[in-house]
């Protein structure tokens, strides 16, 4: 199947409304039909802006995280759609790729 790949990338302490990124992008995601997403926890990273974020013994709101849904580009333009109206400012990254399984389900 060909589609894309978004990833949406991110600090744990970033919060929309009352609710954490991730799962604010996750609900975004499910709202738009997309049926899979991966979060990816860095232990560290370098921000759109340049500053350093990285996940700390005692503190792990710096945390960096990735959430990054594959799907057919009609449901990414879709979720693209939501996350575009909702007015956050969100880093992301969207590439066309083909995906599919192996083996038996």
């Amino acid at each position: 199947m060909n589609g894309s790949q978004l990833t949406i990338y991110a600090n744990q302490s970033h919060r929309i409304g009352h609710l954490s990124v991730v799962d604010w992008l996750l609900d975004q995601a499910k709202r738009s039909e997309v049926t899979g997403a991966t979060v990816i926890e860095a232990s560290a990273g370098i921000g759109s802006h340049g500053k350093y974020h990285a996940a700390r013994f005692f503190e792990l709101a710096d945390q960096p995280v990735g959430v990054t849904v594959v799907a057919d580009d009609a449901l990414i333009d879709q979720l693209f759609a939501r996350l575009r109206e909702s007015g956050e400012c969100l880093f992301y990254t969207r590439v066309p790729l083909e995906y599919g399984e192996l083996g038996d389900a």
